[in-house]
């Protein structure tokens, strides 16, 4: 068995294609069109087309989901968790917590909201730049 991709439902997909790779650095794989069904699809990555990737799904003609509470968040490993933050807000994305330890812990993280308010954990790992 092989992990392939995480989903989520997005309003406005170039709105959010572009913070997945202009503010996350994440490349688009690919994108297609489903007029049968009326939604498209994007696969979002950093590397080949072997790893697993982040799936955007629009649905045509809605622009917002009510996200619930049993989603919780993404992760992204960085290597300077502080200067990610700074080139993250300087591309227009919002911190909406700080860098800084974990709580309970020593681990320093720090946590952006996408254009769908959906949350995206940073985790410093000095030995790693992208993935977790």
């Amino acid at each position: 068995m092989k992990f392939l991709h995480t989903m989520i439902r997005v309003g406005d997909l170039e709105k959010s294609i572009r913070f997945y790779t202009e503010v996350i650095g994440l490349k688009l794989h690919r994108q297609k069109d489903y007029p049968e069904g009326e939604f498209t699809l994007a696969f979002l990555g950093y590397g080949g087309d072997t790893e697993p990737f982040l799936e955007l799904t629009h649905n045509w003609g809605t622009d917002q989901y009510d996200l619930g509470s049993g989603y919780g968040h993404m992760a992204f490993g960085v290597e300077d968790i502080y200067d990610t933050c700074k080139k993250i807000e300087a591309a227009g994305g919002k911190v909406v917590r700080a860098p800084g330890p974990m709580k309970h812990g020593t681990t320093v993280i720090a946590f952006v909201e996408d254009p769908d308010s959906y949350r995206v954990e940073l985790i410093e790992r000095k030995e790693e730049s992208s993935g977790y």
